[in-house]
């Protein structure tokens, strides 16, 4: 009885920062998180198909400009606004390479939203305040170096908006 009741109990306990998760990237290698101790992600649901797409561009460039600082962006296609990721990963990634020029961490597509949702993004919405559903695709969580999440982005808030860009200049100014 006491077993089973601390087996129930550490299953229901919710990881305490992202670097407990295990994904497996765009070409389908297991990637521990914990590579990615100690910088600030910008997680973010993507498509290819979406009128949000060309962020992607914007996506780049940030991780560009600040990934010498300690910023990474993570990538996750996800399928379930309007059919809008419909690929499979290895399209995905030829279309983010050979449009985009996406040089930041893609992973495999998963569940975002609803029946079969990742844990990770479970995980994610259980962080914010009002731990809505993802609203569309590009939405966007910003991960603290301590693991942990400190803001969430409307998917039309562009990757150069000044108040998301402030929130990712802190979160990099922070040890």
């Amino acid at each position: 009885m006491i077993t089973s009741l601390i087996l129930a109990s550490v299953l229901s306990m919710s990881p305490a920062n992202i670097y407990e998760f295990k994904m497996d990237n765009i070409d389908g290698k297991p990637v521990e998180l914990t590579k990615f101790k100690g910088q600030v992600l910008v997680v973010v649901n993507v498509a290819s198909k979406c009128g949000l797409t060309p962020q992607y561009e914007g996506l780049e460039a940030m991780y560009k400009k600040y990934k010498d600082k300690g910023l990474s962006v993570l990538g996750f296609p996800a399928n379930e606004f309007g059919g809008q990721e419909p690929g499979t990963n290895a399209e995905i990634k030829e279309f983010c390479t050979g449009k985009y020029n996406v040089t930041f961490p893609m992973f495999s597509k998963i569940v975002v939203k609803g029946e079969g949702i990742h844990p990770l993004y479970k995980w994610l919405l259980d962080q914010t305040e009002d731990k809505a559903d993802i609203e569309w695709n590009f939405a966007k969580f910003v991960v603290g170096r301590d693991g942990k999440v400190i803001a969430r982005f409307h998917p039309k808030t562009a990757p150069n908006d000044p108040a998301f860009v402030a929130v990712v200049d802190k979160a990099l100014a922070s040890k």
